[in-house]
């Protein structure tokens, strides 16, 4: 274990276990606005939104305490968007990105939930609900990266995403429905090579060049923590420096600036946890 994560003493855990019982989880919260202000530092040339991946760890206390640091939520089942409101977090700052289609997705746009369409389904069904409305694509790039192949979740052995080649297919369904789709989301996994967060990048880019509505680009993925002594820790700086200098030649060459959003979710909790048994 990384010794950073015993943040406890004994006292203090003899203390948790006479107020609270075993076993108890018990977070470190000035580690994890540690990790929130790194996160909020990640460089951009046109404004950024960090958003926290609540799959990670769907705590109220944390959901909260992230909120309240100034991330917005990404949501993988529309049972956690609505966790993430029972936190009080406001539905204009969760955005669902889900695999399977919530049966209450009406009530979730409703309530101001973003939809990242998934599928080419899922973007018909939200077109038959919301039609002249604006929305964002989950694409997949063709590419990913990650330190296992249980992160890695772009590229031709993922499911995650709208396969890239089919640009047409998106299209013809935005002009059924008089769509705009003004934002794009890419998911590579979780890693720490800036090389390889630049060549996604540059893939993803490449396809919002030719969704002339887009404004904002998601790149999805968390960043790879050091969980022992020998395992390397992503450097956001590098990388950051990497996709604004991307962001910029996209202005360039299209004329477009565009937000950039990342949404990291067990990097604000790594080392930050213990179970007090």
């Amino acid at each position: 274990m990384n010794d950073t994560a015993m943040f406890l003493s004994d006292a203090e855990t003899q203390q948790v276990q006479r107020d609270f019982g075993t076993p108890t989880f018990v977070y470190d919260e000035a580690a994890i606005r540690r990790r929130v202000a790194e996160a909020l530092a990640y460089p951009n040339a046109y404004g950024l939104t960090v958003r926290y991946a609540m799959k990670a760890c769907p705590t109220r206390a944390i959901l909260r305490t992230l909120h309240q640091a100034g991330l917005h939520i990404d949501a993988s089942s529309g049972y956690e968007a609505e966790r993430a409101m029972k936190a009080d977090i406001p539905g204009e700052h969760i955005q669902l990105t889900a695999q399977e289609l919530p049966k209450n997705l009406g009530e979730l746009l409703d309530a101001g939930v973003l939809f990242n369409a998934c599928s080419l389904h899922q973007l018909r069904a939200y077109g038959e609900l919301r039609p002249h409305s604006e929305v964002s694509v989950r694409m997949n790039p063709g590419l990913g990266s990650g330190h296992s192949n249980r992160t890695n979740v772009g590229g031709p052995s993922s499911s995650f995403g709208i396969w890239h080649e089919h640009l047409d297919d998106i299209e013809a369904i935005r002009r059924e429905y008089d769509l705009r789709i003004t934002r794009m989301h890419t998911h590579i996994g979780s890693g720490a090579d800036p090389e390889t967060w630049n060549r996604c990048a540059q893939l993803s880019l490449a396809i919002a060049g030719q969704l002339p509505d887009v404004t904002l680009l998601s790149l999805g993925g968390g960043f790879k923590v050091g969980r022992m002594p020998d395992e390397a820790t992503a450097d956001l700086q590098s990388i950051g420096q990497i996709i604004k200098a991307d962001l910029e030649a996209f202005a360039t060459e299209h004329g477009r600036k565009l937000h950039l959003e990342i949404e990291p979710g067990s990097f604000f909790l790594v080392n930050s946890g213990l179970l007090v048994c």
